[in-house]
């Protein structure tokens, strides 16, 4: 009589195949070394030699209820409000321009002043290139920054 033999399933042993992985991954990255500067080029600026730059504060137009208008603390008309600027705005045209409207102030007046300073170039010869307006939001952001309005305390 014959014996039967048992097939047995042919199969490759990987139970060990991915602590090898590992091992090779981890041998790699502590023994490779890395270049975090290859393919970008650092070129620091030349130093260059340059007069201090003079900060000038910038003009600060306050618009009160009334419709009346002051511009660096100083009450003036909409009219007069060029005269004012045009020497400051012809030395450096980029100076900041903040109008501040108060909260009880009607809007055209804000408008009023707004009209006046876009319309320069064309009255006047300079650009009022940089205006600002500051909204509620941002008031409300610099009273919980420094604890006041610093536009309401700013001509007192």
């Amino acid at each position: 009589m014959k014996l039967k033999k048992k097939k047995s399933d042919s199969e490759i042993p990987t139970s060990s195949m991915a602590d090898i992985a590992f091992l090779l991954i981890i041998f790699f990255m502590v023994t490779s070394v890395f270049s975090s500067t290859k393919g970008l080029e650092f070129k620091l600026p030349q130093e260059e030699e340059q007069a201090p730059a003079e900060e000038e504060e910038a003009i600060f137009i306050q618009v009160f209820p009334d419709m009346s208008v002051s511009i660096d603390c100083k009450p003036t008309s909409l009219g007069e409000l060029l005269d004012y600027m045009e020497p400051k705005l012809t030395r450096n045209a980029e100076k900041p321009v903040i109008i501040y409207s108060d909260p009880d102030a009607p809007y055209q007046a804000m408008i009023a002043v707004y009209d006046v300073l876009i319309a320069a170039e064309d009255t006047r010869g300079f650009p009022v290139k940089n205006i600002s307006v500051p909204t509620q939001k941002d008031i409300g952001d610099y009273t919980v920054m420094f604890g006041v309005n610093p536009f309401e305390v700013r001509c007192n």
